[in-house]
């Protein structure tokens, strides 16, 4: 399957210009920077769709991140406004209470804290900017739950979760973006692991699963299926009981 990135740009940045129309006409479009290709892709392609006078981008390290320099890249790119909060100080106090609370926390809650903290920091943001929450997760991500619950997995509106991690650079490329940013080696930030790694494949054979089905190593389609059952819950709205 052919991807046409230049429509694939054209129509997205349509649907953003009409969401915003129904959603939030003139509000600003609030985005996470991270330094990585789909925060980067996603604060470019509603700059394209808004203009870069409504796009303000969040950059939240938690204490030291050896890769902001990528974020600061992206937006002096873009030429949006920007905000740098640092949530280090929050998430080493939040830990130190709740273990004294409950006890030592398991290493996923650790590691999904930082996420819930920098959702809470992009809310608080968007609500005194009269602004949107901008989603980054793509297709792959989504596919498969690579996300955190309440975390990066939310937002107001989500301009690429049609589109797998292939179709994204495709459509960083389109938008002329720093090959740096575009290629740069997906990870979480927070585990020290490449995606790759810790999911178990390559981002490649996902995606061809996803758009043809098509997969050699039957132990990695079945590893796939797994955590797409798994996580099918995390693009749904809570489940509720009906009376």
């Amino acid at each position: 399957m052919n991807f046409d990135a230049k429509d694939a740009t054209v129509k997205t940045v349509e649907w953003i210009r009409n969401w915003f129309d129904k959603n939030g006409k003139g509000c600003n479009a609030i985005v996470g920077i991270s330094g990585g290709k789909d925060s980067s892709i996603a604060a470019a392609i509603c700059a394209h769709a808004l203009g870069k006078e409504r796009v303000i981008g969040v950059m939240m390290p938690n204490g030291e991140q050896s890769d902001i320099d990528m974020a600061r890249l992206l937006i002096n790119h873009l030429g949006i406004k920007s905000y740098t909060v640092n949530i280090g100080k929050t998430f080493d106090a939040l830990v130190k209470e709740i273990e004294d609370a409950h006890g030592k926390l398991s290493n996923d809650s650790i590691i999904n804290l930082p996420p819930r903290l920098r959702m809470s920091t992009l809310y608080a943001i968007a609500q005194s900017n009269n602004g949107r929450v901008v989603n980054t997760c793509n297709l792959s991500e989504d596919w498969v739950g690579y996300s955190t619950r309440y975390g990066d997995s939310v937002g107001d509106f989500s301009p690429l979760s049609s589109f797998t991690t292939a179709e994204i650079r495709a459509i960083g490329r389109f938008l002329n973006l720093p090959a740096v940013l575009i290629d740069k080696v997906p990870s979480d930030g927070l585990s020290g692991k490449t995606d790759e790694d810790k999911l178990g494949f390559t981002y490649e054979v996902l995606d061809k699963y996803i758009r043809t089905g098509e997969i050699e190593d039957l132990k990695t389609k079945e590893r796939i299926d797994f955590l797409h059952e798994k996580n099918l819950f995390k693009l749904r709205y809570m489940d509720h009981y009906v009376y």
